[in-house]
């Protein structure tokens, strides 16, 4: 039986996908972790901006070096950069044997028999094309906890982001295909579903003629098994009054939002192709956190975006210094061939996206700081991942998601991952807390 490696990038919801790649494969062919063992290998890419882009293309490279000293027969490129490069790929990349599309990762058996008949295929298929649905799926995340993607493709079409591209138009899964697995995930002992998509506050507009994400929350919430329903990736403008008092009021949703803002220049913003100016960020980051008083604000924001000046950079930075978010990461705009800001005049220089990047998220650790010392003394509850080589545990509150938020470390009994525990913090850092479970407060 041929053994199969996978290497996984980018984000989430490209995970899902090699997720559901693995379990097409898994029923005939041996998957592996190491390379060296691997007689196939697929590498499922990120093309999203140009340091993905590099780190897909490393990848690739050193994975097709196991030819030499592994026992590497087959190198398969996937997702996103192949998307996007595939005729590119094939030619100045001679070591790989098959490209596949964002829209064709369901025909990964077929492909994988055709190079191993010899055959150098190139699946592009029709990234607009409806959603694949019921594919068998082998969770690479931990087995409490899983990414649960409700919808592909984006209408947004910000004039930086090159998603559109590689992943078409807005398409809600059907409702009854998002409830039915959710349902399959909880038996099989997921506790922590975590939606994705590139905007979940458009779920159903293009199926239901409206957006339908809080009624849709209230039934997977009603799911046996699921504690926590975590969510990623919405839009400010689309965050309704229905949706934040669904989460104010649902005990299993956590009370933590990712919102990508961008910025706060209204000139920018507007450059950006966002459709929200800055008065409305800062109004719905008040309500939020009036509504729901523990409320966990992720964001993110891009600088150096073409014609920003030391004036539009000040003027996000007295934001971020106003707004203190718990969470926030920051990109130095990457120009991305094929999008409208690419074409765009008053580009900046590498070394100032960077400075003001650094300059962000210095202000960010003070931040940080701040919000997690403000925890100490309260006691949160923590999903355990778990045990260190000291004894003590480690896991994350309601308010960390995985891989891109902080963790806390904590004293206790007799926990396994994927226990929920009450833990008393009782020192915190920039971006992790400690602390113990209270068996006594003494």
């Amino acid at each position: 039986m041929y053994k199969v490696g996978f290497v996984s990038l980018g984000c989430p919801k490209n995970l899902t996908d090699t997720e559901s790649m693995i379990g097409l494969l898994g029923g005939e062919y041996e998957i592996v972790n190491d390379p060296m063992v691997a007689d196939i290998i697929i590498v499922n890419t990120c093309g999203f901006i140009e340091s993905a882009k590099q780190e897909s293309i490393d990848t690739v490279l050193e994975m097709a070096q196991y030819k030499e000293k592994g026992r590497l027969k087959k190198l398969i490129v996937t997702g996103c950069l192949a998307q996007q490069y595939h005729g590119e790929l094939l030619k100045e990349i001679p070591e790989a044997d098959a490209v596949i599309g964002t829209g064709s990762y369901q025909d990964i058996l077929k492909v994988v028999a055709k190079t191993l008949e010899g055959g150098r295929p190139e699946v592009i298929g029709d990234i607009n094309g409806e959603i694949p649905e019921n594919l068998p799926r082998v969770l690479a995340t931990p087995k409490y906890s899983a990414y649960l993607k409700i919808a592909e493709g984006c209408d947004n079409h910000c004039t930086y982001c090159i998603i559109p591209f590689l992943r078409g138009k807005f398409r809600s899964r059907k409702e009854e295909n998002i409830l039915s697995e959710a349902k399959a995930l909880a038996a099989g002992g997921v506790s922590e579903i975590i939606l994705v998509a590139q905007d979940i506050t458009c779920y159903g507009k293009d199926l239901y003629g409206k957006a339908t994400l809080a009624e849709i929350l209230k039934k997977l919430s009603e799911i046996d098994g699921i504690h926590w329903i975590r969510l990623h990736y919405c839009y400010p403008e689309r965050v309704t009054d229905e949706l934040i008092d669904e989460i104010a009021v649902n005990p299993k949703i956590c009370k933590y939002i990712d919102i990508p803002m961008q910025h706060a220049s209204d000139k920018i913003l507007k450059a950006m192709g966002r459709h929200v100016i800055k008065k409305q960020l800062y109004e719905l980051t008040l309500k939020l956190r009036e509504k729901i008083p523990d409320i966990v604000i992720r964001t993110t924001f891009i600088t150096g975006f073409p014609g920003e000046t030391e004036a539009d950079f000040e003027e996000l930075k007295e934001f971020i210094k106003e707004m203190k978010f718990d969470k926030m990461g920051v990109f130095p705009f990457s120009c991305e061939e094929g999008t409208p800001a690419a074409k765009l005049g008053g580009q900046v220089a590498e070394e100032i996206k960077k400075k003001r990047a650094d300059e962000l998220m210095e202000l960010q650790q003070e931040i940080s700081l701040e919000k997690g010392q403000s925890k100490i003394g309260k006691t949160l509850e923590v999903l355990c991942e778990r045990q260190l080589p000291d004894g003590r545990y480690e896991g994350r509150s309601g308010g960390d998601s995985p891989e891109i938020d902080g963790s806390v470390t904590f004293e206790g009994d007799n926990v396994r991952p994927g226990d929920y525990v009450n833990v008393l913090i009782l020192d915190a850092g920039e971006y992790d807390l400690e602390g113990k479970i209270p068996y006594n407060f003494d």
